[in-house]
């Protein structure tokens, strides 16, 4: 079999999201044939998604019934906004952006609770704690270790749950304020980004401080976002916060990945009923309104508050319906992901295509 009849048989693979074959798409990056042995090259992004793991044993599958042996691999073209002669994070795939309109919502409890659970997934993480004047992460994930430094003075991060860990918290004392204007912080997310050694990672988890001042303006303009995840809760006020970061990332054309509701139902443990303390549907509905994903909501339980004191991300937790809550968002963050991506790819090969036709 060559290369054609792969690619042929290959059109019988579709990718669920974008709505059509992988072939079709610009998805098949490349075919090699060599006796029974063919590599395929496919343009996947998002490392250990449930779509593209799908997709991939799809394709293996089909090979292996036709009596070859699949060699698959991944890239994805490099962003055109980012090739510099130092590019930043070259080693890093995806940039995931967790804000928030307003504090007070679980915007670090949803950034831990992704990153470890992109990590439980099987992929290589990051989480940086990009909340200058507020950084939780140490706690949350029980991380006292603080970085290594290497002979040319870059850091080294401490692991947790397969997470990389980076903070200002590692930097300052326990109860030390940060208290800075706008140019130090600019340099000290330049540093904590570029002067750290986070090695390949598939996933890099940025928790942001709420609002959208200068460390959200700082990230925007110097890392590559792939995109970002907004946090609220499902009142009003909240999503009146989360309106305005939405804006923010518009501005900077940043793809939203989804919106994430935290707080959303308290199933009451002495009465049985279930109360919506902080409304119900906002969420879903602001997602709605604005045609954004839902990434899905978290329920209001003491375990979240317990694992964020205690260290312990509640994702872990196979055995609760809150842990099940945490890892149906981390699976809907790592698909979207992927559907920028191949979207992305699907485009260019389209535009491609269409201009050698003229």
């Amino acid at each position: 079999m060559d290369e054609a009849a792969v690619r042929d048989r290959l059109r019988s693979v579709d990718d669920p999201e974008l709505g059509d074959d992988i072939v079709s798409l610009g998805l098949v990056n490349d075919v090699t044939v060599e006796g029974d042995e063919v590599d395929i090259d496919l343009a996947l992004g998002a490392p250990y998604s449930p779509t593209e793991s799908d997709i991939a044993a799809e394709i293996r599958e089909l090979l292996v019934a036709e009596g070859l042996e699949p060699d698959l691999s991944a890239s994805i073209p490099d962003r055109d906004d980012f090739e510099t002669d130092e590019q930043v994070l070259p080693n890093v795939k995806n940039v995931i952006a967790v804000a928030s309109g307003k504090g007070g919502v679980g915007k670090s409890t949803v950034a831990v609770n992704l990153a470890a659970g992109l990590s439980q997934l099987g992929a290589r993480v990051g989480l940086f704690d990009a909340d200058v004047y507020g950084p939780n992460v140490p706690r949350m994930v029980d991380a006292d270790e603080p970085p290594m430094a290497t002979e040319d003075e870059t850091l080294v991060p401490p692991e947790k749950y397969g997470v990389k860990l980076m903070s200002m918290a590692f930097l300052t004392g326990k109860d030390d304020p940060v208290i800075w204007r706008g140019p130090m912080v600019h340099k000290v997310i330049t540093q904590l980004t570029e002067d750290v050694e986070w090695g390949h990672l598939d996933y890099l988890v940025v928790d942001l401080p709420p609002g959208t001042g200068d460390t959200q303006l700082t990230m925007l303009q110097t890392m590559p976002v792939t995109g970002a995840v907004i946090v609220t809760t499902p009142q009003d006020v909240a999503l009146d916060d989360a309106r305005k970061g939405l804006e923010m990332f518009a501005k900077h054309d940043t793809v939203v990945l989804g919106i994430a509701e935290n707080m959303s139902t308290f199933a009451c443990p002495d009465c049985g009923g279930e109360h919506d303390i902080f409304g119900s549907g906002g969420g879903e509905e602001f997602a709605e309104t604005h045609d954004m994903p839902f990434l899905g909501s978290i329920p209001l339980d003491p375990a979240v508050r317990e694992g964020g004191d205690g260290g312990e991300p509640t994702v872990l937790d196979n055995g609760s319906e809150t842990g099940d809550a945490f890892r149906t968002i981390t699976q809907n963050v790592a698909n979207n992901t992927g559907i920028v991506h191949r979207r992305g790819v699907s485009q260019a090969s389209r535009t491609e295509a269409s201009s050698l036709d003229q």
